[in-house]
């Protein structure tokens, strides 16, 4: 629903369905009963999730006018898409599958393209809308430095000719759309520090001479263009976990003028080490499942940091333990504690704050994925899961609360 602090939404990246026809069922079986306790009387956003089978079945011009007539009666509109996982986002086991294929390839780049023509088709008259994707690929993909390179230089490749995309659809329709690049643990833009060292030494001056040659930008306008369409999408978990939700953040985005496309309005989970060692790990287990990658960084006593590719591994290592662990393992927002264990809500209030003082974004996408594989005790229905966030969020962002808590 829109509001004066922007689009309360959640992605449906929740919902299983790979094909169109089946995540189609999904979003009419759950968004009536969500819209009916959550906005009886607005239109209701979605953040929604298409895998690349998904979109090639929803670009079909029968599909496509099927899904805005289901819209428009039941008073649904779409304000962002997730194009992050490609396919298999419900599989088994995803892990680092999630990257594949990866910024690097034609895939990547033809599927994303495809996203944003469908979202141009969906979007109400007079909005814009993102498309939130991986940080380029995942570290581990290569195994030495000459190889990352050459994967990096064709992630860069694509991302440019998206821009040049973007920019030809704004020139067409008078449509902003903007790619929101979401940083997560390991991935090459692994962190917002790793963001913003690339956007300024390597999509800027890659950038502005085929931006000066495709369309005759002088540099200040091509630096203008690129920062509308290549943005930054703020996980807060991703962000809770590197530990970057912090004043330095928003400084650098107002010193950098790189714009948020969105903020995913996420919590991550929390481990303070104290007491029973042991027992915390045991009681860690649980949250150590086999569909989802769960990084983890650690922070010891002397000020060291480690960082472990799963949660997994960070528990086998256990003996090297800091005083806190913060672990990419996307909790429900509205809990700040969870038994033994505590989450980043704090940091996640903290940005709900800002944005109510000074909006620095349209969308607010909740981006808990995780209820299927939470530990059992901590699992109610998906419809129930789905409502209470909402309503935290919207209450998070209610005129009535100055000073969220």
């Amino acid at each position: 629903m829109k509001t004066k602090y922007g689009h309360i939404t959640y992605c449906s990246n929740i919902h299983v369905g790979e094909s169109w026809e089946d995540h189609f069922q999904e979003l009419k079986n759950y968004l009536p009963k969500i819209k009916t306790q959550i906005s009886p009387n607005e239109p209701f956003g979605i953040g929604l999730r298409l895998s690349n089978e998904a979109s090639l079945n929803l670009s079909q011009k029968e599909i496509l006018l099927e899904w805005k007539k289901w819209l428009k009666q039941e008073s649904m509109y779409v304000i962002s898409i997730n194009g992050f996982p490609y396919g298999g986002f419900h599989s088994e086991v995803v892990k680092e599958g999630v990257y594949h294929p990866d910024w690097s390839t034609n895939e990547r780049y033809e599927y994303t393209k495809r996203l944003f023509l469908l979202l141009n088709e969906m979007l109400p008259l007079g909005e814009e809308g993102g498309v939130s994707t991986p940080p380029l690929s995942y570290l581990y993909f290569e195994s030495n430095e000459t190889d990352f390179l050459k994967r990096k230089n064709k992630c860069n490749h694509f991302i440019i000719q998206t821009l040049v995309d973007l920019i030809r659809i704004k020139k067409k329709e008078s449509r902003i759309l903007h790619l929101d690049i979401e940083p997560e643990p390991d991935g090459f833009l692994g962190t917002f520090a790793n963001l913003v060292h690339w956007y300024e030494n390597e999509l800027l001056p890659m950038a502005l001479p085929i931006l000066k040659k495709e369309f005759g930008f002088d540099q200040t306008i091509a630096i203008q263009n690129t920062k509308e369409h290549i943005r930054f999408c703020l996980d807060v978990c991703h962000l809770a976990v590197t530990h970057e939700m912090n004043d330095v953040l928003f400084s650098e985005l107002k010193r950098t003028g790189i714009k948020v496309g969105r903020i995913q309005v996420s919590s991550a989970l929390k481990v303070e080490f104290s007491g029973s060692i042991e027992e915390k790990l045991n009681l860690l287990k649980p949250f150590d499942e086999k569909k989802y990658l769960h990084q983890v960084v650690s922070v010891k006593r002397n000020g060291a940091i480690l960082s472990y590719k799963d949660l997994g591994e960070a528990i086998l290592n256990g003996a090297e333990m800091g005083e806190e662990w913060r672990i990419h393992f996307h909790v429900p927002i509205f809990l700040d504690s969870y038994g033994e264990f505590l989450s980043t809500q704090e940091e996640l209030v903290t940005v709900l704050k800002i944005q109510k003082q000074s909006p620095f974004t349209n969308v607010l996408e909740i981006e808990t994925y995780t209820w299927n594989v939470l530990p059992t005790p901590l699992q109610i229905s998906l419809e129930a899961s789905i409502v209470r966030e909402l309503d935290w969020l919207q209450t998070m962002m209610s005129d009535k609360i100055n000073d969220p808590k």
